[in-house]
Formats: C-alpha cells, structure tokens, sequence
C-alpha cells in the first residue's frame, strides 16, 4: 500500500524536472515557438485584416509580392497571404486530429496487447505487424483514394495509417511497466484489470508515446500536404498549402513566389514539430539526470 501511495509524488517530480529540461533546451523552445506562431495565425484567421482566400481579382493574377499583395497573387488573382493564413487550419489541423485519431484507436489496442499477453497479444501484434509491412504514405493515399477527396477523409486516412505505431509502441511501454512493483502492489490489493491499466500502467507508459505524436504530426503535416498535392485533400477553393503547391507547380518560371510560401511554411511547421518532439524526448528520458 505503501509503494503505491507514493508513486504520484514520484510522478510530479518527473514532470518538473523534464519541464526544467524542456526550458533549457533551445532548440525544442524554437520549435515550440513556430508551432505557436503558426497556431495563433490559424487561430487568429477569421478576425484577421486579410481578404477573403477565395475571392478573385482578374486585373491580379500572378502579381509579384507587394505593398498591395504583400506575398503576391496566384492564377486567379487570390491574396497569398490570406491563402497562407487559412491554409495553415487545414494543415495544423490535420497533423493533430489525425495524430489523435491515431492515439484514441493505438493506445487501447496496445496497452490490451501488452497487458493481456497470450492469444490477445499475437492477434494484436500480427494485425499490427501486417500494417506496418505497407509504407504509410501509400496506405494513406489509398485510404484517402477509398473514402474520397476531402479534409475530413484524408485526416482519418493519415490517422488510421499510423495507428500501428502507437499500437506497436505502446505494448512495448507496457511490456516494461507492468512488471514493475507498484503495478504487483495494485494487484495484491485486489484492483481490477481496467484500474491497473489506467491508474498505474498508462500514466507511466505515456511519455513516450507523447515524444511520438509529436513526431508523428510533423509526418502527418507532409502528408496531407501530399493529399492535398494529389487532389485527396483540401478541395478548392478552400485554401490548404498542399492544394497551393500544386497549382504552383504550373508556374513555377512565371510566379515563383506562388510555390515558394507554401513550401516555406511546410518546412518551418515540420522542423518545429521535429525540434519541439526532439526536445521532449531528451526531457522525458528518465535515464537522463
């Protein structure tokens, strides 16, 4: 009783020295920033002074970046910046609600996986094993192919992609946790299976799988950017950066500036999640003092 009383102070003193960890590290501070630039932008988009992203303006097209259109025009005259602006909802929100996608559906198959063991487990793990064999970018291009072209549909197509790394990952957290003496500690006091699982292997488990689905939005960015490039994304004339690389690429000699901003932001959005995911595992990883 007593080992398992004591395990949350334990806990809060993790927390608070991989937040210290976090702060002091530069890199995972910059990516945390351009991740919160580009989600207030997002955020911030209905009530900022820019144009509509779909309204037109045929004395316009492909105007070079000015005063008037400060990262310029695309074919049909449209601000950029505003495109960009708006654009950066469907993106953001596609890295995360597909990463969540893939979180609510991974985790429990993996933590039953591990717990359990036995026959629950290999049935897991062969399914599991079978969807990793398939690169996840084909698997989400024939998903998204499947259920048609829309953002709704391409997000449940990326998170369903990388759910078996979730699924993958969380067996092998819970595989090294529920050995552990306060899980036995829970267990000779008489808790249930479910109160095991999530009072005391869940919340020990999670820190990786945390570093992961930051990871994994970055990816997930890239692919509905590729979703969108393919026509499976974004439809017009909602604006989505992927959708904008692949009108620009028609382009790319008249209007350079048309593939350069959408290119830009995808690469800064990627390598903040990167830097900010990189940061999290060096804070979290209990081997580090």
């Amino acid at each position: 009783m007593t080992v398992i009383e004591t395990a949350p102070p334990v806990a809060s003193q993790r927390s608070s020295r991989a937040w210290r960890k976090l702060r002091a590290n530069r890199g995972a501070l910059v990516g945390l920033c351009i991740i919160l630039f580009f989600g207030i932008l997002a955020l911030a988009a209905p009530v900022l002074p820019v144009p509509d992203p779909a309204a037109t303006d045929w004395s316009a097209i492909r105007k070079a970046p000015s005063a008037a259109h400060w990262l310029g025009t695309d074919d049909l005259g449209r601000d950029i910046l505003s495109r960009m602006i708006w654009g950066a909802q469907a993106s953001l929100m596609a890295g995360v609600f597909s990463v969540a996608i893939a979180v609510v559906i991974g985790v429990p198959f993996g933590l039953v996986a591990g717990y359990f063991g036995g026959w629950v487990d290999q049935v897991v793990s062969r399914v599991t094993e079978a969807l990793l064999a398939m690169p996840f970018l084909i698997t989400a291009i024939a998903l998204a192919a499947f259920l048609g072209p829309s953002l709704t549909n391409a997000m449940v197509a990326i998170g369903l992609s990388a759910m078996p790394i979730f699924v993958r990952l969380t067996r092998g957290q819970v595989l090294a946790v529920k050995t552990e003496d306060y899980v036995e500690g829970a267990r000779s006091i008489g808790l249930g299976h479910v109160d095991i699982m999530v009072r005391y292997i869940l919340p020990n488990a999670f820190a990786p799988i945390i570093v992961q689905a930051t990871l994994t939005t970055a990816t997930a960015i890239i692919a509905e950017a590729s979703l969108s490039f393919l026509g499976l994304g974004q439809q017009p004339p909602a604006p989505s950066w992927g959708s904008m690389l692949n009108i620009a690429k028609n382009f790319l000699s008249q209007a350079p500036w048309m593939a350069t901003w959408p290119g830009i932001a995808i690469f800064l959005v990627v390598i903040g999640f990167n830097l900010l995911g990189d940061g999290l595992r060096d804070a979290l990883d209990p081997r580090e003092a």
